[in-house]
């Protein structure tokens, strides 16, 4: 037992306004279950880069209205040292359990501090939110959601204005709002933050915006009710964004996968809302049996990112799930042609295709053929946003920009967009996208790429693997030699990370690193072969020999 824990519970409770939050305390309390008050009493959920994430639960080590009150505190001081005229943000919420209450309080607060204060009236995709703060041109922007993590987590995501572009916050500003918010949690109550309902509603204008502004990177599109797409939201809050946006453009309404479409907390079709996981894209591919479809798109739960399923007749199922650098390479080129079909240029320097280290190297190859210039960034889009002259930027983990002036954040509307646009064009010359990305491989070489993902429940197993790997890494990866790259050394092209890289022959490639936003650790494949067949045997290699590496 810790007295210093069961102190601090005590004092949580009683200023907790949750009822449901504040009971889980005193229960705890009253049944001295010291180590579940330690578990949440012992630590705070940190503040960074990615803002917030964790689980819905009382205490400081779990999201709750508390702790969201001590972030919007510290995110309104920062607000008002650095943007000190008319200062103002913009707050969104998605579907998630205590989204739309978490960001009221914000509203609340912020409203409080004479800043103008803008929240929208319902729920809302993420790229919709980020695109509101880069068209208010506020001072800062405030997402309240968790993506694609489990039922039960939820977040708190922060764009700054101003020089950041409206883009992610990055170090040393998510070190700032860190101090202020412990500042808060140590000195006032939530009670004692002030707060004043006198902020401003936003809703459908700022959709019909974002809707009219995205329309434009494809205009009328000719035979756009050709193919038959489904569509699943991940029990999210991308279709109804997703459905005015198709029909702005001539795109046939998707056919939905009903029993995901609209926004629920609870996530009863799937134990993790996220399209990259082992069977949450069943319901689609069932779906798309059923009605006989061309082409699957699936956005997560926010709508940040996007899943594409294709016919396969190789697959069990039918359909298969593309990768995420495989939906990369096809935007990317997309992006890269119409660029160079536009004549499109930058008084400051060339335009830029970007994606993170992890993703794969085939991006450098397209740059080169359409002569832009290419960047890899560290891994988030927080540093893929703030690349110059953005034309396209990308990460395996299926984020895509494809408007990066307007919606400086991945976004998996506009790239759901693009890609029914690209399927739509090969459709009319009797192809697929099965068949472009032939074509691609053709062109540029034949990537294949991969992941292991080990998931944990305690973070020193992720600490231990680093370091056994850190400190003694292997000589020799699947019978090549492997030349070792720290990622936590910073370079001139870098900053540091906490990542582990090697490089083998003939364009092999594998980095291991933590997950920013989930307990996992990931390991990322590369493989390149003379034809499809050859790189996915080279890639098999390589997964068996990381396998045996990290058991």
């Amino acid at each position: 037992m810790n007295p210093q824990h069961l102190a601090l519970a005590i004092s949580w409770a009683a200023q907790d306004p949750d009822p449901e939050t504040r009971s889980e305390l005193l229960d705890l309390i009253e049944a001295a279950d010291f180590e579940a008050i330690s578990d949440r009493m012992g630590s705070r959920l940190d503040f960074g880069t990615a803002g917030l994430r964790g689980e819905l639960g009382a205490g400081s080590n779990r999201m709750n209205r508390v702790l969201v009150a001590q972030a919007a505190a510290g995110i309104r001081d920062y607000v008002l040292e650095h943007f000190k005229q008319n200062p103002s943000v913009v707050i969104g919420f998605d579907g998630r359990i205590n989204s739309a209450v978490f960001a009221r309080d914000s509203a609340e607060i912020f409203a409080a501090a004479g800043i103008r204060t803008m929240l929208f009236d319902g729920v809302v995709p993420t790229p919709v939110l980020a695109f509101a703060g880069k068209h208010l041109t506020t001072s800062a922007a405030v997402m309240v959601t968790a993506s694609h993590n489990p039922p039960r987590d939820n977040g708190y995501k922060v764009y700054l204005g101003g020089s950041n572009g409206g883009s992610q916050i990055i170090s040393p500003t998510d070190k700032e709002i860190a101090a202020n918010i412990r500042l808060i949690a140590e000195t006032q109550t939530f009670d004692a933050i002030p707060k004043s309902t006198n902020y401003e509603i936003i809703g459908d204008e700022m959709r019909q915006a974002y809707v009219g502004e995205t329309a434009s990177l494809t205009g009328e599109i000719e035979n756009g009710d050709s193919l038959k797409i489904v569509y699943t939201a991940m029990h999210g809050v991308g279709w109804h964004v997703i459905e005015k946006l198709f029909e702005a453009v001539g795109l046939a309404k998707p056919i939905t996968v009903d029993a995901q479409l609209l926004p629920d907390g609870s996530f009863p079709t799937v134990a993790f809302p996220n399209p990259e996981e082992p069977g949450a894209m069943d319901l689609s591919f069932a779906k798309a049996r059923e009605v006989g479809a061309d082409l699957i798109l699936a956005n997560d739960p926010d709508a940040d990112r996007l899943a594409i399923g294709i016919p396969d007749t190789d697959s069990a199922e039918g359909w298969r799930r593309l990768t995420g650098d495989e939906i990369g390479l096809i935007l990317g080129h997309e992006m890269a042609r119409r660029a160079s079909v536009e004549g499109r240029t930058f008084a400051d320097g060339p335009g830029m295709l970007a994606c993170s280290i992890v993703s794969s190297s085939a991006l450098s190859k397209v740059a080169a053929h359409f002569g832009l210039g290419y960047r890899e960034t560290l891994t988030g889009f927080k540093w893929i946003s703030k690349v110059p002259n953005l034309i396209f930027g990308y990460e395996e983990a299926l984020g895509y920009c494809v408007d990066a002036q307007r919606t400086p954040d991945k976004d998996g509307i506009s790239a759901a967009l693009i890609a029914a646009d690209v399927a739509t064009q090969l459709a009319k010359q009797g192809k697929t996208l099965r068949d472009h990305l032939a074509e691609l491989g053709e062109l540029y070489g034949h990537y294949a790429t991969g992941q292991i993902s080990i998931r944990v429940t305690n973070l020193a197993v992720i600490q231990d693997l680093m370091s056994k790997l850190r400190n003694n890494p292997p000589a020799e990866i699947a019978g090549f030699q492997a030349e070792f790259t720290d990622l936590n050394v910073a370079t001139a092209e870098l900053g540091a990370t906490d990542g582990l890289r090697f490089d083998l022959a003939d364009g092999r490639r594998v980095i291991v690193r933590p997950s920013g936003t989930e307990p996992k650790l990931k390991c990322y494949l590369q493989a390149i072969g003379d034809s499809k067949t050859q790189a996915q045997a080279a890639l098999a290699e390589l997964h068996a020999a990381m396998q045996q590496l990290l058991k």
